[in-house]
């Protein structure tokens, strides 16, 4: 008998999850957080319930020191996270440099109005002759003939202007008279200023607020008011109209809310940006991300442009679809980290622009002219100037002009995002690094390892990053929850003399790219992995960060917001309780689990598919054989046989099995199972239209389980494995470049051999891949670290089943009992999500609870539980 000393578990739950209420049993408290049990038996078991499992944890061990800068944020103007976003102007395109190179129906006009009421006559033109700056080259002509009850412009923000009662707004505009009277046969001499009255309007005309603006003079000039609405109005617009005859040049038309994140002018959203600070984020990685190398050389994100008076800087399209007035440059990134306490973590262009650029999948990188290099590699280091030089320096100066002439400190340079390496890349990055490295060897310069957990560029990558001897290398993974399950020990093998880590991108994509319940708990068993492997993965941040709703290009994200709401998905919970709850000591624990899943993770009835991707192709003489055995073959001579379309349209024509539709995928499943994991699938393929190849599948358990070989995938570039588990597809194995034919008989092989799989096309082995197939993946996932400056110990653990999971915790090394806080976040429903309708379904609940030497906790089914405790 193991004999145990167990207080009773005093918890004091804020809120109850749903599905978890408070019980009562022998007297004793349950809650959904955990339960203290009076005694444990030789068998295991606790008053008859599940074997727990037995995590231990020696709290007289030194630990392993790791990094405190682990959890981050990366924020990257994507789904309108900077204009209407973050980014608190609430004017859209107000220097009017919106272009059809961003969309097609855009021009320099778009979000404007002409207004005329009333007699008012005059016309609106865009003008580029004398801009205010160089850089900010249009502007508008507006002269006003008859003045009626107002002749102007309207402007209705990013969907409406919100506004609250009684809240400050402070409107300027930058203009210049041209003409008082009639434009034709006046003396030139103005005759008095052009008035104006500037209005905030609600949607049915009534005014809400009002003020006048007076232009005076031929030179640009910054002109000011204020307005004050009498009522709250979501979808509110500005209107301005003027009361003068002549013409005036206007540009910069901006409407503030006063109330900025800590009252700063050109500031951010307030709410918005205190979601962002109540993560606590060590850093803050910016501005992207792809947006960073930008469409083509003539789209990279050059820091200085985002510097400066804000009607200096130069706007542009975003990557993303859209535009960039870069009032959120540099300088507002730069201060935003200071004041929320996180390190700026910069990216800049490696000298390349984005592989995808020029409407090209994967071939459109081109590099700086060489002979333009040396002066992009100046401007990388004057980068470092203007954030950490004095404030007599050349660039030192420009930061103190815009009101910091303390240094920003910056510590870490990202150089490139996500590159295909090649060797115009590598001889840029090159340069770049080696003069950094010389001449600010305090600066962390971080590289690049492609977009992928694997492949191609990530394997380049390191071989690169070995050779330079990088700090640091950035590596990014978008995948299903089950890959993070599945690879818990990725960072555990990882040669600690190499480059360390900034995992700067990952997400786990669900069904539907929803943030639900089981992508942020297969996110919080990874954080687990991560803590572990502090020691070489230095940071992490969750991407993409905001996204406004209706207007996202890209879907999860941690946070979403209209208007007026914020929502804080369940993802974004766990990020903030492992920010929240960090320490900078791991602590090693052993953890034996007896419900430890095994299952078959190959058999021999799994069938194969054939498949398409927005393509139409044909397939032909389908044989499966095993040895000598001739399995099942097929040549397609019947109109029928032992095939099912799942999806597509499928047809047997002059015998050869086609599928005619653009479906996404289009799938045909064969229902004669190999009947052994060792075999050879061989058949012809043909692509007769679409824009994409063939999809091979095998190991098709059901809907939601299965492989398939894609050959000539995303936008016919490369070839790469596929695995679904539970719905959702990760790549497996390494990729590599490749494209598909149109109208070429393809003669395509498999070989299965347990878990290995080798693929040909006509006859030339193109890849191979060992996995071991759908091996149950673990159920729980814990860590153990110590905050060395409040002295707590912190476990955390994780529950990605369906079934309580009973934990028997052995703490040698605490001196008798404590007071533990326990936080959980939890819900009965894995795929549950938080909405705009139910934005709190999922929460973290807070309690209290007494732990000793020795106790039972019980993880809640689907749960991510902090229980946090002084060590003395």
């Amino acid at each position: 008998m193991v004999e145990s000393v167990l207080r009773k578990a005093w918890l004091r739950p804020v809120r109850v999850p749903e599905a978890w209420a408070i019980l009562v049993l022998w007297g004793w408290m349950i809650s959904p957080i955990a339960r203290v049990e009076a005694a444990v038996g030789t068998e295991g078991t606790v008053a008859g319930r599940t074997q727990p499992a037995v995590l231990r944890i020696d709290l007289r061990q030194t630990g392993k020191p790791i990094s405190t800068n682990l959890i981050g944020v990366f924020f990257e103007d994507i789904n309108y996270a900077a204009d209407g976003g973050l980014y608190a102007e609430l004017v859209q395109n107000r220097s009017f440099e919106y272009r059809p190179t961003a969309r097609p129906d855009w021009t320099a006009l778009t979000a404007w109005e002409t207004v005329r009421r009333r007699g008012a006559d005059g016309t609106v033109v865009v003008a580029d002759a004398f801009p205010v700056h160089p850089n900010n080259p249009h502007y508008v002509v507006l002269e006003t003939r008859a003045p009626g009850d107002g002749f102007g412009l309207r402007n209705r923000g990013f969907d409406g202007i919100s506004v609250q009662a009684g809240n400050v707004y402070d409107f300027s505009l930058f203009g210049r008279q041209l003409f008082t009277g009639n434009r034709w046969g006046n003396s030139g001499v103005l005759e008095g200023p052009a008035e104006f009255e500037v209005r905030l309007e609600a949607p049915d005309g009534s005014v809400l607020a009002s003020a006048t603006v007076a232009v005076t003079g031929r030179e640009w000039r910054k002109f000011h008011c204020t307005l004050t609405p009498a009522r709250t109005e979501e979808r509110a617009q500005l209107v301005l109209l003027s009361r003068t005859r002549g013409g005036v040049a206007l540009d910069e038309i901006s409407l503030f809310p006063r109330n900025t994140f800590k009252g700063r002018p050109n500031g951010l959203r307030a709410d918005l940006a205190q979601t962002i600070a109540d993560l606590k984020p060590r850093f803050v990685r910016f501005p992207g991300g792809c947006l960073v190398h930008g469409y083509g050389l003539n789209n990279l994100y050059r820091w200085p442009l985002a510097v400066g008076p804000v009607e200096q800087r130069r706007s542009q399209p975003n990557l993303w679809g859209y535009h960039q007035s870069m009032g959120l440059g540099y300088f507002e990134y730069f201060q935003f980290c200071e004041d929320i306490g996180a390190e700026p973590v910069p990216v800049v262009p490696a000298g390349v622009c984005c592989q995808n650029a020029d409407h090209q999948g994967g071939t459109g990188q081109r590099g700086l002219p060489m002979e333009e290099m040396p002066a992009y590699v100046q401007e990388v280091l004057d980068l470092i100037e203007w954030a950490n030089g004095p404030p007599d320096s050349r660039w030192g100066s420009v930061r103190a002009a815009a009101g910091h002439p303390e240094p920003f400190r910056l510590k870490y340079l990202a150089v490139g995002n996500e590159e295909h390496i090649t060797p115009v890349f590598k001889e840029r990055f090159r340069m770049i690094y080696e003069a950094v490295r010389r001449k600010h060897p305090e600066i962390t310069v971080i590289g690049t390892v492609g977009p992928f957990h694997s492949g191609p560029d990530y394997e380049e990558g390191w071989r690169f990053a070995d050779e330079l001897r990088l700090p640091m290398v950035d590596e990014h993974y978008y995948v299903a929850p089950a890959w993070f399950w599945e690879n818990l020990e990725r960072y555990d093998r990882y040669d600690r003399a190499r480059s360390k880590v900034y995992l700067g991108e990952y997400a786990a994509h669900d069904v539907g790219r929803r943030n639900t319940l089981r992508s942020a708990l297969a996110e919080a068993a990874y954080l687990t992995a991560l803590e572990r492997n502090a020691d070489v993965v230095l940071m992490a941040s969750y991407a993409p960060l905001l996204g406004r709703e209706g207007n996202t290009q890209w879907r999860p994200n941690l946070i979403y917001f209209t208007n007026t709401r914020v929502l804080r998905t369940v993802n974004y919970y766990v990020q903030q309780l492992f920010s929240l709850h960090a320490g900078d000591v791991y602590l090693r624990a052993e953890c034996e689990d007896p419900r430890a899943s095994a299952g078959e993770g190959i058999r021999p009835d799994d069938r194969l598919f054939l498949g398409t991707w927005d393509t139409q192709a044909e397939f032909d003489d389908l044989r499966v054989e095993a040895g000598d055995r001739v399995v099942w073959a097929e040549d397609f001579s019947k109109d029928r046989g032992p095939w099912e379309a799942l999806s597509g349209d499928w047809q047997v024509v002059n015998g050869v099995l086609q599928q005619r539709s653009a479906a996404t995928p289009a799938r045909c499943l064969f229902n004669v199972p190999p009947g052994t994991t060792r075999f050879t699938l061989s058949l012809r393929a043909r692509k007769l239209g679409g824009s994409e190849g063939f999809l091979i599948g095998f190991r098709y358990r059901d809907a939601d389980h299965y492989y398939w070989w894609n050959l000539g995938g995303w936008g016919n570039t490369r070839h790469a494995f596929e695995k679904a588990v539970d719905g959702t597809r990760a790549e497996v194995g390494p990729a590599r470049p490749g494209r598909i034919e149109t109208g070429r008989w393809y003669r395509i092989r498999l070989e299965m051999d347990g878990s290995k799989v080798r693929c040909y096309l006509d006859n030339e082995l193109v890849q191979e891949l060992d996995d071991a197939g759908f091996v149950p993946r673990p159920e729980i996932a814990w860590s153990a670290v110590r905050d060395r400056a409040t002295g707590d110990v912190i476990l955390k653990l994780v529950n990605g089943s369906d079934r309580p999971r009973p934990f028997r915790i052995q703490l040698p090394g605490l001196e008798g009992p404590a007071t533990a806080t326990v936080v959980t976040l939890a819900h009965s429903d894995p795929m549950a999500v938080n909405d705009f309708e139910n934005p709190d379904r999922v929460v973290p609940r807070t309690g209290r609870m007494e732990v000793g030497p020795e106790f039972i906790f019980e993880a809640a089914p689907w749960s991510l539980n902090v229980v946090r405790f002084p060590l003395k």
